[in-house]
């Protein structure tokens, strides 16, 4: 078992939240196959850009899911 994580950048929380329930409604279990983690950006309350971009981790522990991930979404 393989375990590779996929960043996806400059992504809002509910694109997030559509690739979660597009993989989890093309059999993909989260937990078993998969694990993600959200970070919003991050401002120093100075700047007028984010400090740190927003990213969601993406963790596949088969490379079927990340594979058919990284063909779909990168």
């Amino acid at each position: 078992m393989a375990i590779k994580n996929i960043i996806l950048e400059h992504t809002n929380i509910n694109d997030i939240m559509d690739i979660v329930r597009e993989l989890r409604a093309s059999g993909c279990a989260q937990g078993v196959d998969f694990d993600f983690a959200y970070q919003p950006e991050e401002w120093d309350g100075f700047r007028m850009e984010p400090v740190k971009a927003r990213h969601t981790t993406f963790t596949f522990y088969t490379n079927k899911w990340a594979t058919w991930f990284t063909l779909k979404y990168l």
